[in-house]
C-alpha cells in the first residue's frame, strides 16, 4: 500500500501575505470550502493573534470545515497560543503550529536571544500547545541556514514536549535539492525520537527551487508538504499545490510508492477561485494551470497532438479539471441556458443573481464583438462576481472628453449607498485620471492610487480591456477589476470595485493589525 503524502495547505495564512492580498473572512471560507473538496488534509486558515478579523476568519473556517484539519499559526509566545487555541477549538480536528527562529542570523538580530533561551521557549511553548490539542506541529524557522546540531536538539527537545509534526522550513528559498535532501537524512539518523512524528517540509520559492526542494523531501522522508494554490506567498511564493500533486501524479515510477489523497479535477477550479480573489494572475507559462500549460502553437506539436495526445502531453488536462469541448464559439444569438452549461464547464457554479448580471454583460459584450473566447467569458464573470449587486457605491453613467488639445474632464454618475443618483465632474491629467477624481468627490474618499494596469484580454482590435488596480488606505491594499471594450469603462468599473471592497472591509473591523504577518 503506497505511503501517504499529507497535504498541508497555506494559501489562506502564507499565501494570504503576498503584497497586494488581503482575503475578507467570507473569501476564506469560500476558499477553505473548495480546499475541503479539493481533499487536502490541512488547512492552515491563518495567523490569529495578527488582526482581529484573521481571528474570526480562522474560527469561522474552523467550524464550518469539518473535512480536513484547522490549523492555526502561532509564533513561540503564551499569547498566540492561546489564541491560535481560541480560534480553532471548534474545529473538527485542530492543529496548533508552533513556531520560533533557528538560523543564528534571525535568532541574533531579530529575536535578541542565545540559543539555550530559544530551545527553552520552544519547548515550553510546545508544551503548551500540547496542553490544548494533541495535535501540534513545531517549526524551527529557516532551518536550511541554521546549524544541523541546533535542529537536532530543538526537534527532540520539541517531539519530548508534544509535537507530532516537525515541519522543516526553507524560509527564504536558500536550500539547493541535495543539501536538502542531506539534511532530512541527518535529521532522521539524529533525532533519536524522530519515529514519533511526522515530518514536513515548506518550501519558499526565491531560487525558482521550491517545488524540486519539496520533491527532494519526500525523497528524503517527508511525509508532509505545505503549498499553496497557484504558488502564492511572502515574496516569490511558495511551492505550488498544483505542481506537487501532479508531480506525485505523474511521476509514481520514479518517486516510489507515495501518493496522496487530492483529487486532482479539482485543481484547475481551486486555481480560478484563488486567482479571480487574491486578484493575482496565473502567469500564461504556470505549469499545471497557465493558460499556456495545455496549448500548442508549433506545427510539429500540433501534428504529434492530433496523432497521439501522449506525444507532447505529459497530463491529461481533464484530469486536472481543465474543461474539453469548450471550443465552440459563443455569438449574441446564443442562449442563456448554454451560456451557464458553458460557464459550469469553466469551473463557475454561478447563483441565480450572479447568473443574470454575467449573461447580461455577455449580451451587452456579444453585440460589440465578433467572437467571444472563454478569456473573455472569464473576465466577464470575474467582473461581475468582483462587483455584486449589494455594492454601497454603483457606476451609473460615465463621459470622458479629451484630446491631445484638450483638458480631460469627467463626468460620472453613482448610485449612493441611500439609493440616491449623485452626478459630479472633474478634470485630470488623462481621462482616467479624471474619472477617479470625478468619483472621489461624489463618494468623498481619497486613496492612494498604488498600481494600474491593463491587459488585453484577448487578440484582436475589439477585445476585452482588462484593467487591475490597487489602492491604499490607512497602510491596506485592496484590490480592483474589471473587463469591458471601453478602457476608459473598465478603469471606471475597477475603481469602484476597490472602493467598494475598501468600505466592505472598513464596515468588518479587518484593519487593525496586532502584530507583524511572518512566513516560515
Amino acid at each position: 500500500m503506497a505511503e501517504k503524502i499529507h497535504i498541508f495547505d497555506t494559501t489562506l495564512r502564507d499565501g494570504e501575505q503576498s503584497a497586494g492580498i488581503a482575503f475578507t473572512p467570507e473569501e476564506k471560507l469560500e476558499i477553505a470550502r473548495q480546499l475541503e473538496r479539493l481533499g487536502v488534509d490541512v488547512i492552515e486558515a491563518g495567523f490569529p493573534c495578527s488582526t482581529p478579523g484573521d481571528l474570526e476568519a480562522v474560527r469561522t473556517v474552523a467550524r464550518e470545515v469539518r473535512g480536513a484539519t484547522v490549523c492555526a499559526l502561532a509564533r513561540a509566545v503564551p499569547g498566540d497560543v492561546d489564541t491560535a487555541w481560541e480560534a480553532i477549538r471548534e474545529a473538527a480536528d485542530p492543529r496548533i503550529h508552533v513556531f520560533i527562529n533557528s538560523s543564528d542570523i534571525q535568532m541574533a538580530h531579530q529575536l535578541h536571544k542565545d540559543r539555550e533561551q530559544v530551545l527553552t521557549q520552544a519547548e515550553a511553548m510546545v508544551k503548551r500547545a500540547a496542553g490544548y490539542t494533541g495535535n501540534v506541529e513545531f517549526s524551527p524557522m529557516d532551518a536550511t541556514r541554521s546549524d544541523p546540531q541546533f535542529i537536532y536538539a530543538i526537534v527532540e527537545r520539541c517531539i519530548e514536549a508534544g509535537a507530532t509534526v516537525i515541519n522543516i522550513p526553507d524560509s527564504v528559498g536558500y536550500a539547493i535539492p541535495s543539501e536538502l535532501g542531506a539534511l532530512f537524512d541527518l535529521i532522521r539518523e539524529n533525532v533519536p525520537n524522530i519515529h514519533k512524528a511526522r515530518l514536513s517540509f515548506h518550501g519558499q520559492n526565491d531560487l525558482g527551487l521550491c517545488t524540486a526542494n519539496t520533491l527532494t523531501a519526500i525523497e528524503h522522508g517527508a511525509r508532509q508538504v505545505e503549498v499553496t494554490i497557484n504558488g502564492i506567498g511572502e515574496r516569490a511564493g511558495n511551492t505550488s499545490l498544483e505542481e506537487v500533486v501532479m508531480a506525485i501524479k505523474t511521476r509514481a515510477d520514479y518517486l516510489g510508492d507515495v501518493d496522496c489523497a487530492i483529487d486532482t479535477r479539482e485543481i484547475y477550479r481551486s486555481s480560478k477561485l484563488v486567482e479571480r480573489l487574491s486578484g493575482m494572475s496565473v502567469q500564461w507559462n504556470k505549469a499545471v494551470v497557465g493558460k499556456n500549460a495545455f496549448r500548442h502553437g508549433s506545427g510539429i506539436h500540433q501534428d504529434g497532438i492530433l496523432k497521439l495526445r501522449e506525444t507532447w502531453e505529459i497530463m491529461d488536462p481533464v484530469q486536472i479539471g481543465i474543461p474539453q469541448g469548450t471550443q465552440l464559439v459563443l455569438g449574441k444569438l446564443s442562449g442563456r441556458h448554454y451560456f451557464k452549461q458553458h460557464m459550469e464547464n469553466l469551473g463557475y457554479e454561478l447563483a441565480e443573481d450572479e447568473l443574470n448580471r454575467a449573461f447580461t454583460a455577455y449580451k451587452e459584450l456579444a453585440d460589440r464583438k465578433i467572437e467571444v473566447e472563454d478569456r473573455d467569458l472569464e473576465a466577464i464573470v470575474s467582473d461581475n462576481l468582483l462587483s455584486p449587486a449589494g455594492d454601497l457605491w454603483r457606476l451609473e453613467h460615465v463621459q470622458v472628453s479629451s484630446g491631445d488639445h484638450a483638458t480631460p474632464t469627467a463626468t460620472v454618475r453613482l448610485g449612493s449607498p441611500d439609493g440616491d443618483e449623485l452626478t459630479d465632474a472633474a478634470t485630470g491629467t488623462g481621462p482616467v485620471d479624471a474619472v477617479y477624481r470625478a468619483i472621489n468627490r461624489i463618494t468623498g474618499l481619497s486613496p492612494a492610487l498604488t498600481e494600474f494596469s491593463v491587459n488585453a484580454v484577448t487578440e484582436g482590435i475589439d477585445a476585452q480591456g482588462n484593467v487591475t488596480i490597487r489602492i491604499e488606505d490607512e497602510g491596506q491594499t485592496y484590490t480592483g477589476r474589471s473587463a469591458d471594450t471601453d478602457i476608459i469603462v473598465a478603469s471606471a468599473r475597477a475603481y469602484m470595485a476597490a472602493l467598494n471592497r475598501m468600505l466592505a472591509i472598513r464596515a468588518r473591523g479587518k484593519g487593525a493589525v496586532a502584530g507583524d504577518p511572518v512566513h516560515l
